[in-house]
C-alpha cells in the first residue's frame, strides 16, 4: 500500500503532470498549489474534513449506538502513519483529478455547465477507483461504495471549482480517508 500511494503515484501521476506543465507552460496546476493559498486552503480542508468526521460519528451512533473516542484514535500506534498515507493519497489524487484534469476541463470547456464539468470529473474519479473497490468489497455493497465515491468526488469537484485551492482538496481527501478507516467503511 505504501509503495502504491507514494512511489507508484509519484511515477504515474506526478511525473507525467510535471512533464506536461514543463513542456506546455500551463499554469493552472501550479496556481492551485500556490503558497498564498496554503493557509486558507488548509483551514477549509480541516473544516470540511471535520464535517465528514462529525457526520460519520452521528451516523455510527445512530446505526450501532457506539461512540468513537478521539483521544485513543490519535494515540494509536499506526494512526500517524496511516494519516501520512492518507495525505500522500490526497496529494497525488488531487494533483491528477482536480489540479490537472479539473483545471483543464474548466479551461477547455468553459461553455459546459459547472454541473457537467463536475460530473465528468466525478465519473473519471469513480472509474479510476472501481478496480480497488472490486478487490476490497463484496458485490452486494458495491452500489453503496460507488455512490459514496461518486458523491465524494462530485463534492470535491464543486469545492475545487469554487476555490481553485488544492490544499483544501488534499486535506479534505485525507480526513475523509481517515474517517472511512476509523469507522470501518
Amino acid at each position: 500500500m505504501w509503495f502504491d500511494e507514494s512511489i507508484g503515484k509519484l511515477l504515474f501521476f506526478a511525473v507525467p503532470i510535471w512533464l506536461f506543465v514543463t513542456m506546455t507552460g500551463h499554469k493552472g496546476v501550479v496556481e492551485s498549489f500556490a503558497p498564498t493559498k496554503a493557509r486558507r486552503g488548509l483551514l477549509l480542508g480541516i473544516a470540511v474534513g471535520g464535517l465528514f468526521g462529525f457526520v460519520a460519528s452521528i451516523l455510527s451512533f445512530v446505526s450501532t449506538g457506539a461512540m468513537i473516542e478521539a483521544v485513543p484514535i490519535f494515540t494509536a500506534p499506526n494512526f500517524w502513519g496511516e494519516f501520512m498515507l492518507a495525505m500522500m493519497t490526497g496529494f497525488f489524487e488531487t494533483l491528477l483529478f482536480y489540479s490537472f484534469a479539473m483545471t483543464l476541463i474548466l479551461e477547455k470547456y468553459p461553455r459546459w455547465s459547472l454541473l457537467r464539468q463536475s460530473l465528468t470529473i466525478a465519473l473519471i474519479f469513480l472509474l479510476f477507483h472501481i478496480p480497488n473497490a472490486l478487490l476490497r468489497f463484496e458485490l452486494p455493497s458495491m452500489s453503496g461504495v460507488f455512490l459514496l465515491l461518486f458523491l465524494f468526488a462530485l463534492g470535491q469537484a464543486y469545492l475545487f471549482a469554487a476555490r481553485k485551492n488544492a490544499y483544501a482538496i488534499v486535506l479534505t481527501h485525507a480526513i475523509w480517508g481517515m474517517v472511512l478507516l476509523v469507522y470501518g467503511w
